[in-house]
């Protein structure tokens, strides 16, 4: 199954009753394992939770550290990029040149890659004092 799949197979699992407004996000780990996690909403909209996060707890939870490609997916006319913050949060575990897949449930993609999504991420080496 591709990550395209695994995304789809978890967008269909989100808990979307305010928007409707599905997401589903699968990374894969240099060891090859892959974990997945959609949107999951709360009447009170800031308290939710991304796909992408979902994905990273998951594969934090199982004791990794790095990903090596993440794909992102949701029913829209464009390929969905991730919010601001999941951008950071996937910064913290991926290479700059991890590959970004973001998808339709149409079929469109379009690639791309960490650094690509967020030029001058903040990192730990910001708190370097050298």
């Amino acid at each position: 199954m591709s990550l395209i799949d695994d995304a789809k197979a978890a967008r269909e699992k989100a808990h979307a009753p305010y928007s409707k407004f599905k997401v589903g996000a699968a990374l894969r780990v240099p060891s090859g394992e892959v974990f997945v996690g959609c949107n999951v909403e709360n009447i009170a909209y800031p308290e939710g939770t991304c796909a992408e996060a979902g994905a990273i707890a998951a594969m934090v939870v199982a004791g990794h550290t790095e990903i090596s490609e993440i794909t992102v997916i949701a029913d829209c006319p464009e390929p969905i990029p991730p919010c601001g913050g999941c951008r950071q949060k996937i910064a913290e575990f991926a290479a700059g040149n991890a590959k970004v897949v973001l998808a339709t449930m149409d079929g469109v993609t379009k690639e791309t890659t960490v650094a690509d999504l967020l030029p001058g991420a903040f990192s730990s080496t910001h708190f370097d004092k050298g």
